[in-house]
């Protein structure tokens, strides 16, 4: 069965180091989703997560960085920004960009019931991005979910929870 780890990072640093970790140890871009709240004020962005990776364009404005770069700045190679009644403009990456895009109007928590998040835990979750946290996801099989935890633990994620996916 499939399961989702999610966890909550107050650092960039902390969340580019845990999906750094998480791909080299066999984690694909396709299972690792990020959403960040985009303090910058611009249409995409990622709240202080550098989506430019240097080149003062922004990743989520259609510039594909491909798998090739890693870690976070290449996960959110195909990040987009959008816009959420009560939390404003949040840049989300991997998987969980498109569940959002349609569930805008049940937030974020709405948008991680498919994950598994329970309504009320997904709230506290949106609290958490409304206050500035980095929120990791990973789907993984129950063999990886113990090592997706601790990755994240280890690299300073709060509130890390596992669930079973729905279908």
């Amino acid at each position: 069965m499939e399961k989702s780890v999610i966890g909550v990072f107050t650092s960039r640093d902390d969340a580019e180091q845990a999906v750094q970790e998480l791909r080299s140890r066999g984690f694909r871009q396709n299972e690792i989703s990020i959403i960040a709240r985009d303090e910058s004020g611009r249409e995409s962005g990622s709240g202080g997560i550098d989506t430019t990776m240097g080149t003062g364009e922004q990743l989520g404005t259609g510039v594909s960085w491909g798998g090739a770069i890693g870690g976070l700045a290449g996960l959110l190679a195909g990040a987009g920004a959008l816009a959420i009644p009560g939390i404003g403009p949040i840049v989300a990456a991997g998987p969980i960009a498109g569940v959002l895009s349609g569930a805008v109007t049940g937030g974020v928590a709405g948008g991680l019931l498919d994950w598994g998040i329970p309504e009320e835990r997904g709230r506290e979750y949106e609290q958490r991005l409304r206050s500035g946290g980095i929120i990791a996801l990973v789907k993984a099989d129950e063999r990886r979910v113990s090592q997706a935890a601790d990755i994240f633990r280890g690299n300073g994620a709060r509130d890390v929870e596992t669930h079973d996916v729905r279908r």
